[in-house]
């Protein structure tokens, strides 16, 4: 994906303004799962076929990871480090996601669809945000 391709997903040409808009869509949309898993953790762990106890400790880690993405987003200018950082724990999460429900978990239909799906995404954040950084390191934009 070219600078170009990633300046038109993220409605802009600013190489800060995308990432942090990538980083931003990261913390809603980690947080939106955050907040489902911790107030329906009973009936999405029966849909899913998944513990609800193991919903509550995933929502509440992910409430934690969203609001420190979020704070990391609403910098003028994030630091490499973290983006880095959210980059590797974003692709730790999919390897461990796809490695749960291969080695672990035995969950429904849907709850194996989701946590594929879960896991592309975001796999998908973490080359976005990889991206993005590189091209703002390179003085693009």
């Amino acid at each position: 994906m070219s600078a170009t391709q990633l300046a038109a997903l993220a409605r802009t040409t600013d190489p800060r303004a995308v990432l942090r808009r990538f980083l931003a869509l990261d913390a809603v949309v980690t947080g939106a799962n955050a907040l489902a898993y911790l107030a329906l953790s009973g009936p999405l762990g029966r849909f899913l076929g998944v513990d609800s106890t193991l919903l509550l400790g995933l929502g509440a880690f992910l409430l934690v990871y969203a609001a420190g993405v979020g704070l990391l987003a609403a910098r003028p200018h994030p630091q490499a480090l973290g983006v880095r950082a959210v980059v590797e724990a974003n692709l730790a999460w999919s390897a461990a996601s796809l490695a749960a429900l291969a080695l672990w978990l035995t969950p429904s239909t849907a709850g194996a669809v989701w946590i594929v799906l879960q896991a592309l995404v975001v796999a998908g954040f973490a080359l976005l945000q990889h991206m993005a950084l590189k091209a703002r390191q390179s003085g693009r934009g």
